[in-house]
């Protein structure tokens, strides 16, 4: 099957990045959003990281205009009916992502793949939710999308070889990412081992081993990570990565996937990371 057109449902920080990177692929893309508020900051964020690329060399002004040509945005599920690849990027909310998944059923052509970006839900459990599960399968970008080459695949019980072939030809040959094939196992192959070890420095910084600058800095000189565990929570999101916890801890009943009480009082508390303007740092200036 090829591909011609592609909807992204959802323009926050990894919806918008899919899309940027699918435009710039040469695809005309629609992405849609609940609201018209959430859209236009959505579309905002595409135009800005496409204007640094620009900036940086990484991307000339043509290619730049092309790109953003090839880009629709609405609120309309509907106006998927003619997409031949959608990729959810919606909150990681189990009861959502299959709501999304009955309305794509029904809305786009019956050859259409449907894709989940989710890192750590159960992409069967999303397939059962339409009468097309052969054509359901993870495809899990990282952030942010644009520069991040790790595209992680995840086969559903149902997935059929054709759906599996096309999905990851279109990942690798097209948008030019490295892909990983994982089970549909929760976490992954990516949040399986990164979840704990985050966890773990929340709690590190809870027991007062030391403090968030000497964990980050620790991580990043001794382990000659890019960055500090507590700096990847507030770029990740620590709303996020609550959500991705208490699913790995309900399907495993492992303690090593039990939220801190830290992250889930900073979570009620509003304090998510970089998109709130503060986590465990302060971004609002």
């Amino acid at each position: 099957m090829e591909i011609r057109k592609v909807g992204v449902v959802g323009c926050g920080l990894m919806g918008s990045g899919i899309v940027e990177v699918v435009a710039k692929a040469g695809y005309p893309v629609v992405v849609r959003e609940i609201n018209d508020d959430l859209l236009n900051k959505g579309l905002a964020r595409i135009r800005g990281s496409m204007s640094k690329a620009v900036e940086r060399g990484k991307l000339s002004p043509a290619d730049m205009d092309a790109a953003w040509s090839r880009i629709v945005g609405t609120t309309d599920m509907y106006a998927f009916d003619e997409c031949d690849l959608v990729i959810e990027a919606a909150i990681e909310n189990l009861d959502l992502k299959k709501e999304i998944f009955a309305q794509l059923d029904q809305i786009t052509p019956p050859h259409a793949i449907l894709a989940s970006n989710t890192s750590s839900l159960s992409i069967t459990v999303m397939a059962a939710a339409t009468k097309r599960p052969d054509k359901v399968l993870g495809m899990h970008f990282f952030n942010p999308v644009p520069v991040m080459p790790l595209l992680e695949m995840v086969r559903a019980l149902l997935t059929s070889d054709e759906t599996f072939s096309t999905a990851r030809e279109f990942g690798e040959k097209k948008l030019g990412k490295t892909v990983v094939i994982a089970k549909d196992n929760p976490g992954f192959i990516v949040n399986l081992l990164l979840v704990p070890f985050l966890l773990d420095a929340v709690r590190a910084l809870e027991l007062g081993v030391a403090t968030k600058e000497d964990i980050d800095t620790g991580v990043k000189l001794g382990l000659n990570h890019p960055m500090g565990p507590l700096t990847l929570l507030d770029f990740v999101g620590l709303d996020t990565t609550l959500f991705i916890a208490d699913a790995m801890f309900e399907e495993f009943k492992d303690p090593k996937y039990a939220a801190p009480p830290l992250l889930r009082r900073m979570v009620t508390a509003g304090l998510y990371g970089r998109k709130s303007g503060r986590g465990f740092y302060d971004y609002s200036k």
